[in-house]
């Protein structure tokens, strides 16, 4: 300190020199000028060169400071009318997937469980007998058919049996007239010879008496012929029913044996409908458990022990933790240059401009004003262009690890700055290329 004093002094003691231009003479030239001009030069070159470089590194990145974290928000509502038992949680309260919620009184589904589970058992049980009727039918109609081609078989033999008792009646019959016609002739010549005594009066008689068997043999024939032709018709007749009763077992046997699949059918589709009844009953009753979906904060909570639930009735929201995403509103005139996969630095402004790190996924497939409630009719002539803005999907690429303490919520004001020149993420190109390839999804 002592020595900067001392050296003001020592300037301030100098004595200033000035030079003296004698009357009438011209002034001497001035003294060179010094480095100032080459310095000021050189800082508006160097002022030049930096913002030239700036605005180069510009063409780099675009941004926007109309971004948000965006996410699905999830309404919980009861798919069930009943009656709130219970109730776990509260505004604003850290849930997991799967946590309960909210409970409903189980009391009324229980027991639809219970009667859906009776009458899957009756269904069973009619299911069974029906299966069991279709090879027992089977076997039934399959013996009448055997059974009935017996007996038409039957019916033939006794038919041919007929007839061949008619032909030996016939026989009989023709014998006996040949008897009848012999003893007549005998009688025939009897006679004059016992009018002349040439023979007894007894052997006479005797060969009257044969003549007169001989015809009672014929008309006993005769009648016995009738008797096996009446026979005949009476087997012909049965052959005919025996015939008519095969011919309706063969036709008749299809029919059955379908009548019988057809209830066993019937019985297994009754069977189906109870087990789906069951099912109904069981999902009603698992509805009465209300779960969180997924990962996230309670919000909006409606719901308290004792209301009266009705079905499709909201319950409360749930924010998502970590199924998020940035959706940023670029001008059009920023999409030259962007492309899905390319990196993207996130700067969150609710925690000091805290980065994230992203890569962009989708391109929407509209400005903002065509997706509004009332787009624009430009019709009236008096038109003026306005840039417009269109919605780009960022996701984030490590949100586990830069989000641990779960800190970023829906809504949230963000600056992204998309890489557009050689930023593409390795890992975004394969999965759209895996997609790409991936084969249709089956209808």
């Amino acid at each position: 300190m002592a020595d900067e004093q001392n050296k003001e002094q020592g300037q301030q003691s100098q004595p200033e020199t000035k030079t003296v231009t004698p009357p009438g003479e011209p002034a001497p030239p001035p003294e060179p000028s010094s480095n100032r001009r080459f310095i000021v030069i050189a800082v508006i070159v160097l002022l030049v060169l930096a913002g030239t470089f700036f605005y180069w590194r510009s063409t780099f990145t675009e941004d926007t400071d109309d971004a948000q974290v965006d996410g699905n928000l999830y309404q919980v509502s009861s798919r069930i009318v009943g009656h709130v038992v219970k109730v776990y949680v509260s505004d604003n309260q850290r849930v997991h997937a799967g946590d309960l919620l909210a409970e409903v009184d189980p009391t009324d589904y229980q027991v639809a469980v219970d009667q859906a589970e009776a009458d899957l058992a009756s269904a069973q049980a009619q299911y069974v007998q029906a299966s069991t009727n279709v090879p027992i039918t089977n076997t039934n109609v399959n013996t009448n058919v055997t059974t009935s081609g017996y007996d038409v078989q039957g019916s033939q033999a006794q038919v041919a049996e007929a007839q061949k008792q008619v032909a030996a009646a016939n026989a009989r019959v023709a014998q006996a007239n040949a008897n009848a016609k012999k003893t007549q002739d005998d009688v025939d010549r009897y006679a004059p010879l016992v009018q002349k005594d040439v023979i007894s009066k007894q052997q006479y008689d005797a060969a009257v008496q044969a003549a007169a068997g001989a015809k009672a043999q014929v008309a006993e024939s005769e009648a016995d012929v009738l008797a096996q032709q009446n026979a005949v018709q009476t087997a012909q007749q049965k052959l005919a029913q025996a015939q008519a009763q095969s011919a309706q077992s063969v036709q008749n046997r299809p029919g059955q044996i379908r009548v019988e699949q057809s209830r066993a059918a019937a019985a297994a589709a009754t069977v189906k409908q109870a087990q789906a009844r069951v099912e109904q009953a069981r999902l009603n009753l698992s509805y009465t458990k209300i779960a969180a979906p997924t990962d996230g904060i309670v919000n909006k909570k409606n719901v308290e022990v004792g209301a009266n639930l009705s079905a499709g009735q909201d319950l409360m929201t749930i924010i998502p933790l970590t199924d998020l995403w940035v959706t940023a509103n670029f001008k059009e005139t920023q999409l030259a240059h962007m492309q899905t996969c390319q990196k993207v630095e996130l700067s969150v402004d609710a925690y000091g401009g805290r980065k994230f790190s992203g890569v962009l996924t989708q391109v929407g497939g509209a400005t903002g004003s065509m997706l509004s409630l009332f787009p624009p009719e430009n019709a009236t002539g008096n038109y003026v262009k306005v840039v417009q803005r269109i919605p780009v999907r960022i996701d984030f690429t490590n949100l586990a690890q830069e989000d641990g303490d779960y800190v970023l919520r829906p809504g949230l004001s963000v600056t992204p700055d998309v890489e557009v020149k050689d930023g593409v993420d390795d890992n975004c190109k394969q999965k759209m290329q895996q997609a790409q390839n991936a084969p249709p999804a089956q209808q």
